[in-house]
């Protein structure tokens, strides 16, 4: 089994394979057992959504062991989560946990210029 981190900017998470786009995960889901699938909502200018994703996921019944939604869009990340919750084998644990930008290093290394 493998986990899975969808994501169009951020980096990926130790321990995870990155996907940038929701065709690379529909691949990865039709063919590979995920144990667990972190969902970004918002993938760039006119590219299909995390929320498109879940759409086919509960179309297909393609679920992994465990759904983390991370994106940082609220109403993106509800709606996803409303959708997956209904619809959702019962084993499979879904859970939100917003995880923000990872702050380069020339941000930080500025920290308290801007005060």
């Amino acid at each position: 089994m493998m986990n899975v981190f969808l994501d169009d900017t951020r980096p990926c998470p130790e321990g995870f394979r990155l996907v940038r786009t929701v065709d690379q995960c529909i691949k990865l889901l039709k063919h590979h057992k995920i144990d667990v699938l972190s969902l970004d909502h918002d993938m760039g200018y006119h590219q299909p959504t995390g929320y498109d994703l879940a759409k086919y996921m509960v179309s297909k019944r393609l679920f992994a062991n465990e759904i983390i939604i991370h994106s940082a869009n609220p109403i993106g990340s509800l709606k996803m989560y409303f959708l997956l919750d209904r619809h959702k084998p019962e084993h499979v644990s879904l859970s939100i946990r917003p995880r923000p930008f990872e702050i380069s290093p020339d941000l930080r290394r500025s920290q308290g210029k801007f005060s």
